[in-house]
This record gives structure tokens, sequence and C-alpha cells, in this order.
């Protein structure tokens, strides 16, 4: 069965576990795709990459709750109320 890999690197488990350090380093800051049998297990990222990553979530969650608002009643307060 094909399997589409999403890194432009890859590595097998046995060579992370060799040396972690190095796969990591091979993906230049980009994801890394451990495989497992020439089947990709998992991505393997830079500390960097992961809180971009994560980022990119909370601004996609950030969006669609303002979104589910959009159209809502619009009620007026002022500051003073708060």
């Amino acid at each position: 069965m094909a399997h589409s890999s999403h890194a432009n690197v890859t590595a097998s488990v046995t060579e992370l576990k060799r040396n972690p350090m190095g796969t990591v380093a091979a993906g230049n800051g980009a994801a890394v795709a451990i495989l497992n049998r020439n089947e990709p297990a998992f991505y393997c990222v830079t500390a960097d990459e992961y809180e971009a990553m994560l980022g990119l979530i909370e601004d996609a969650e950030l969006n669609a709750f303002a979104d589910s608002r959009a159209s809502s009643r619009e009620i007026r307060v002022s500051l003073d109320d708060l």
C-alpha cells in the first residue's frame, strides 16, 4: 500500500535511535518523517516548529469562535458598566 509523506526528509526508526539529534538536524528546521518498515510512523519536529504549529491551531480555533459570533446581535455597553 502506498503512503504519502508530508516531509522532504525521511529517516528510519533505527536511524532515529542511533542519532536522534542528527536526525532532527537533517530536516533543517522542518519535519522529518520517521519510517517504520518503509511506512510513515510519525513526524519528528523541532521545538520551534511544534510551537509554530500550536500557534496556527490556536489562531484557527479563535477564528472559528469569532466566525460563530459574527451574526450575533450587537449589545452596546460602556466601559464603566464593565
